[in-house]
Formats: C-alpha cells, sequence, structure tokens
C-alpha cells in the first residue's frame, strides 16, 4: 500500500510540474510577442500599446483565456491584439508590417536562446540531476512553442502579422480593402485551423526550422524530442 502511495504520490508531482512548464512558457511566449508589437509601433511614432500599458511584461495585460487555454493544452493560441494606430506611422503601410513582424521576430529570439542554453546546460551534464532535468524540459517547451509561434504568425492569412506584412506591398485601396474586411477573413484561419489543414506545412516548417537551431548550438535533435515527449504525453 505504502507503494502504491508514493507511486501517487510521484505522479502527481511530475504531472504538476509539467503542466507548471506548460503555463509559464505560454505565458512568457505570448507576452514577449504582444510587448514586442507594442514596443515596435512606440518606436515608429504610435504610442497607443504604450498608452494602454501594452509594452508589460505583465500577462495579466496581454492574455486572452480561450487562447492561452489552447496554446497551453493544443500549442495553438493567441492573445488579445496590440492596439495600434497607423495614422501615426510616418510611413503607415511599412510601419504596420515592421509593428506586426516585431511579434515573430520576438518568438525567433527567445527561441534561439532557448536552444542555446539547453545545449549549454546538455554540454555540462545538468540533465543528469533532476532539477537540471526540469529545468531543460522548460527550455525545450519554451523552445518548441516559439518557433511555432513564429513560424504560424508568419502565414499571410489574416489576421496573422504575415498578412500585415504582405499587404504593406499591395496598392493603397487593395490594402484599405483587406484591412477593413480582415475579420471576416479570419474565419478562413479558423477552418483552416479545426480542420488541421495548416499541420503538414506547419509540423514541417517548425521541425526544420528546430532542427536548424540544433545544428547551431550543437543540440542534438534527438535531446530535444526527447525532452518534448516527456512533457506533451
Amino acid at each position: 500500500m505504502s507503494f502504491l502511495n508514493q507511486f501517487g504520490t510521484m505522479f502527481n508531482y511530475q504531472m504538476a510540474l509539467i503542466l507548471i512548464i506548460r503555463v509559464l512558457t505560454a505565458l512568457l511566449s505570448l507576452s514577449v510577442h504582444e510587448a514586442c508589437h507594442g514596443f515596435a509601433a512606440w518606436k515608429l511614432g504610435d504610442a497607443t500599446a504604450r498608452r494602454m500599458g501594452r509594452l508589460s511584461m505583465n500577462p495579466l495585460r496581454h492574455i486572452d483565456p480561450m487562447g492561452f487555454l489552447l496554446l497551453v493544452v493544443a500549442g495553438f493560441g493567441w492573445a488579445k491584439p496590440v492596439p495600434v494606430d497607423p495614422r501615426h506611422f510616418k510611413n503607415p503601410k511599412q510601419g504596420m508590417a515592421f509593428t506586426a513582424l516585431a511579434g515573430p521576430a520576438s518568438n525567433f529570439v527567445l527561441a534561439a536562446l532557448s536552444a542555446a542554453l539547453l545545449s549549454l546546460l546538455y554540454h555540462s551534464s545538468v540533465y543528469r540531476a533532476e532539477s537540471g532535468f526540469w529545468v531543460m524540459a522548460a527550455l525545450a517547451v519554451l523552445m518548441w512553442l516559439n518557433i511555432g509561434l513564429g513560424i504560424f504568425n508568419l502565414f499571410p492569412i489574416p489576421p496573422l502579422d504575415g498578412s500585415k506584412a504582405l499587404f504593406s506591398f499591395l496598392p493603397d485601396r487593395s490594402y484599405a480593402f483587406l484591412l477593413h474586411y480582415e475579420r471576416y477573413v479570419m474565419l478562413l484561419l479558423f477552418a483552416l485551423v479545426f480542420f488541421g489543414i495548416l499541420d503538414t506545412p506547419l509540423g514541417f516548417l517548425v521541425n526544420a526550422f528546430a532542427r536548424g537551431l540544433c545544428n547551431l548550438t550543437g543540440l542534438p535533435m534527438e535531446v530535444l524530442a526527447t525532452l518534448l515527449n516527456f512533457i506533451y504525453v
């Protein structure tokens, strides 16, 4: 009976740590993404996000409950969009493009930093200690989530960031038209996600990007896969 109690305690302990890792990495990833949108807009001349406190790393200022829950459970989610007024930019279309790209760029930087730290810990044999293993698992999830967020948001489908960058190359009339009907085109995105149409291209790109970071940092891809399989049971 004592063995069963001990096993149950260990199981609950591991599940709790896995949940904490998934929640904290999702909070950090979304907060960095949205805060960088606001920071880019502010530097380009629009202080709307700054006035509304959206340059903060406080996740409560950015998190959409449903989008956050989906990111934790399914690896796909969203945050509250940062308010941007393109009229304050010297070049509205260019300003919107740079502001939009700042979010995915921040995710790629965070993924690269996570990969570098993960490789450093792996080669220092920290993973042999239980605490080191959990730190590495958290970094692996942070790396994977941010690669996924960065690539997904670059898809040129409204309202994703990639569409705003792509729209900046369109004539003014077409640009204004697409922005006006962006919310309706968003239904297409939900359909693509719901029916899993984006799963194959997204999975291919995320794996390719992750493998590239592993090669760059000297982290074995097998180590990353093992850590992720442990967390995403």
